[in-house]
Parts: structure tokens; sequence; C-alpha cells
């Protein structure tokens, strides 16, 4: 999969052009909305992985940890966008 993104920064907006799991992980934070992403709900290998590559490229994503419980509770945590990202176009599969 490959993507092209509009990234509003507050400045001037950046274009990123992004394929693989960066991709799926920015298409899956567009399509969260405010309700955020989890590992648990968004199963990945390395989701907290592809969210701090997102943020080195300028990404504004933000953290909240959250309990949970189980065979092993602990905490685990919610990302959400918090800038404007506009998916200008999508190659393969969603």
């Amino acid at each position: 999969m490959k993507i092209k993104a509009k990234i509003e920064t507050g400045e001037k907006p950046i274009t990123l052009n992004l394929k693989g799991r960066l991709a799926w992980t920015l298409l899956e934070l567009v399509k969260a909305g405010e309700s955020g992403i989890t590992p648990l709900h968004n199963p990945a290998p390395r989701v907290s992985h592809y969210v701090m590559s997102l943020r080195r490229k300028g990404v504004a994503i933000d953290t909240n940890m959250q309990p949970h419980g189980g065979a092993f509770p602990g905490e685990h945590g919610v990302y959400r966008l918090k800038c404007a990202v506009t998916i200008e176009q999508v190659e393969g599969r969603t």
C-alpha cells in the first residue's frame, strides 16, 4: 500500500508519501478520528514504532495511557491525531 497525504503543521503543510505499515498506520489514525487507535484494537507488530516514525516525519500524534485487565493487566497507549490530515491518494489495499 502507498499513500500521499497532506499534513497541516500550523506553519507550512507538508506532503508525505508513505508505504507499507506507515501508510496503514496513518490511514487507521485518520479513520479512527477522536477515538484513536490502540494495539489492542488495531493489531500490528509494532504500532508504537510506526507512531514514532510518523511523529519524526512531522505528524502530530497524542498518546494517552489507558489501563486494561485480562490475563496480562497493565496499560496500553491510545494514539490520536492532533493535526489535520488529508489523504490525497491511495494505491493498493486499504
